[in-house]
This record gives structure tokens, C-alpha cells and sequence, in this order.
């Protein structure tokens, strides 16, 4: 059960405010932004809305990107796990949501672009328009054809997440406990190496751990984590990255780019719906599953046990550590907006608040030259690197 005092720390962090200087909103205006996930195209897939202008709901639109100076979003196609069991559905998803990307930028020109080279998002950014770039969460739509990742590349992706929340064809899940290929399959190890040679970067977000040390002996250019967080904060939680695979992964020269949600940040978050769930099965083992005495004291349980918001201070917490273990240029900001429901830190709500996190590394003592490195120079080098081993290969 979350304690007493645990409950008063977490009102108290509930009640913070944060106000970024101008200095840190200038810094996010005049700086190219980069945030390697943001789940937009599923979320208007399931209830549109608008992201042009203003919306009632989400995390993202136009007007709050401008804001927070966001200007390179990594559009996540994700495919749920599920669809790999119907042949064909996750490719078909796959391109339904790519389509729903190109008709944003199609019906405002003036204010978004597809990007899919480092040169389009430099040219992109000069002219103030926000690039549309383009990340395949769950490599379920390759379905075992190399000829499906030229034409997802071709159509725009540039990084692909080898599994999501089950294994895959590709890669065992780190959340999945059936380990079928142990690390990558036979197909997947040929994959790792096509998306070297075609030039799309490698997201070992999701897999599991010996999937990870697989794609890394495998790979020939550096991968990303596109949006994972630190195990140091979340013990036992495999999703997450452990100090050792920060390590190989610096070494590797890749980088891993920090999921905000409340769950990849604290331990108390991570834990606490298993918590809650096993608390409400007891009541209602004890006052039985459909009793009015359950039901109360269910409502109870869960306004005495409110949700642990983490922090901005511990979303920046993460950064420090990367950068104590590998130094500054191998980190970034893939904050999983709209892909992890209400559960965003006190002071990253949304994408308006991009300068609050930048004001945070100010009073951390970050130079204004390693703030620009976490915004975009770090992924930037990346993408550099994979489209040159691709154009010399």
C-alpha cells in the first residue's frame, strides 16, 4: 500500500508550478528541437482532431508545438502487438497511418513538412515550418519481406522499433515472457543489417535485453533508444535501459532519448497500478466483486492512492545519469507525448512545455552548447551517420 507520507510528498510535487525564464524559452525558440516519439497518428486514428490548430484534447497541436519550439516531432507509426497474429493488418495500418502524417503537412504547407533527411529538417527549420519525421513502433509490418522495408522507407520511415509489447518476427519483447528467439530471430538479424545498408536507424526501445546485445554486435552504425528511460530509477523494469547497456550503447555511439511518462521515470509509478490493482482484488474477494460495500471502498482506496506523478526534476535526474556514465553526446528527449496517457511528470505536461525542461538543465549548470546537443545535436549525428554508412555501402 503507498504510505501516508509517501501520498503528502506526492500532493506536494502535485501542487508545483513551473515557469521557465525567457531565457530558457529562447533558447527553445531560436534552437532546432528534436523529439524522437510522439504517438499523434495513432491517437487521431482513433478520435481525430485537428492538430493543425488548437485541440480540446492530447498533448500535441500545432499551437503548442510553436510554443515549446518543437520542431522536428518523430510521428510514431505504431502497430499494436496484436495485429501481427492477421496477416497483413499491421502493413495495412502501417500505411494508413503514414497517409494520415502526409495529409497534415498536405493541408498545411505553411506550417508543417515530411522530412525525411537531415538536410530536409535543417532547410525546413530555416523556413519556420515544423518537419513531420516518421518512426515505425513495432517492426511487425516487415512480415518477413525485405521488399516491405525499402517500401516503408521509401514512404518515409527512418527508424524502426524491432518489437513492441509482444515478440515479435523480429525481436523478443522486453515485456513478454515467452523468449522465442532468444534476443533476435534468424530474420531479424538480416534486418538489423538491410536497415544499415538502406539507411533507416535501429530503435532497440522495447526489446528485450538480449536482443539489444544482438543488435549491437550486428549493427555497423549507431542505434537509438527512441524513447526508454534508466532502470536505475525503476528497478526489475527490463523496458528500461541498465547502466551497462548506457555503456555499449555510448560505445556503440548511439543514444538514448528519455520517455517522460510517470512509469519509465519513478519507481513508485511504475509499481503503483500493480499495487492498486492487487489492493482492489482483495476488497473484492472480502465484500465480494459486485457488493455496493466493494464498490465503496474501491472508490475509497483509489482517492486515498491517487496516481505518483513523477517530476521534471526526475525526468532530469535521468539526463544527469546518462551524461555522468557516457558524457553529453549521447542523450536526448523522446518524451512519448500522447503515448502514455495521464501519466506525464508535474511541469512536461505537453509539448508546450519543452522550455521548462530546458530551464531545468539551466539550473542544473548545463551550458547553452550541451542544451543544443540534447535538442538535436546528439540525433543529428546519428541520422548523419546512418545515412552515411547507407550512401557507402
Amino acid at each position: 500500500m503507498v504510505s501516508a507520507v509517501s501520498l503528502a510528498v506526492t500532493g506536494a510535487l502535485n501542487a508545483q508550478e513551473y515557469t521557465a525564464s525567457d531565457k530558457a524559452k529562447q533558447i527553445a525558440q531560436d534552437n532546432m528541437l528534436i523529439d524522437t516519439h510522439i504517438d499523434v497518428p495513432y491517437r487521431i486514428a482513433n478520435l481525430w482532431e485537428d492538430v493543425t490548430q488548437a485541440t480540446a484534447k492530447g498533448e500535441f497541436d500545432y499551437p503548442r508545438a510553436v510554443e515549446g519550439g518543437l520542431n522536428v516531432p518523430f510521428m510514431s507509426i505504431y502497430i499494436p502487438a496484436q495485429l501481427e497474429q492477421t496477416p497483413g493488418a499491421s502493413k495495412q495500418l502501417a500505411h494508413q497511418l503514414i497517409d494520415s502524417m502526409e495529409a497534415l503537412a498536405w493541408r498545411a504547407p505553411d506550417k508543417f513538412a515530411m522530412a525525411y533527411t537531415v538536410a530536409d529538417v535543417e532547410k525546413q527549420f530555416e523556413q519556420g515550418q515544423i518537419s513531420i519525421a516518421l518512426g515505425m513502433e513495432n517492426g511487425s509490418p516487415m512480415e518477413g519481406d525485405m521488399v516491405n522495408l525499402k517500401e516503408f522507407y521509401e514512404r518515409g520511415i527512418r527508424y524502426i522499433t524491432l518489437s513492441h509489447s509482444l515478440s515479435n518476427h523480429i525481436a523478443d519483447s522486453s515485456y513478454d515472457i515467452r523468449r522465442q528467439w532468444n534476443g533476435l530471430s534468424p530474420f531479424g538479424k538480416e534486418l538489423v543489417v538491410e536497415m544499415n545498408n538502406i539507411g533507416m536507424m535501429i530503435d532497440i526501445s522495447h526489446v528485450s535485453d538480449d536482443a539489444f546485445w544482438q543488435t549491437l554486435e550486428i549493427t555497423k552504425a549507431p542505434v537509438i533508444a527512441s524513447h526508454s528511460s534508466l532502470r536505475r530509477y525503476t528497478p526489475g523494469f527490463e523496458r528500461n535501459m541498465s547502466d551497462d547497456m548506457i555503456k555499449a550503447l555510448g560505445e556503440n555511439g548511439g543514444v538514448i532519448m528519455i520517455n517522460f511518462g510517470s512509469t519509465f521515470v519513478t519507481q513508485a509509478a511504475n509499481r503503483y497500478r500493480d499495487m492498486i490493482n492487487q489492493q482492489i482484488e482483495q476488497v473484492k474477494e472480502q465484500y465480494g466483486e459486485e457488493s455496493e460495500e466493494a464498490k465503496t471502498r474501491i472508490a475509497e482506496l483509489q482517492k486515498d492512492n491517487p496516481f505518483p506523478f513523477a517530476t521534471l526534476e526526475q525526468v532530469l535526474d535521468h539526463i544527469d545519469h546518462v551524461v555522468e556514465l557516457i558524457g553529453i553526446d549521447h542523450v536526448g528527449i523522446g518524451s512519448d507525448y500522447d503515448g502514455v496517457g495521464d501519466s506525464l511528470p508535474v511541469g512536461l505536461k505537453d509539448v508546450s512545455t519543452y522550455p521548462n525542461l530546458i530551464q531545468g538543465l539551466l539550473d542544473r549548470g548545463y551550458s547553452e552548447a550541451d542544451i543544443k546537443k540534447i535538442m538535436n545535436e546528439n540525433l543529428l549525428r546519428v541520422w548523419r551517420q546512418v545515412e552515411e554508412y547507407a550512401a557507402n555501402h
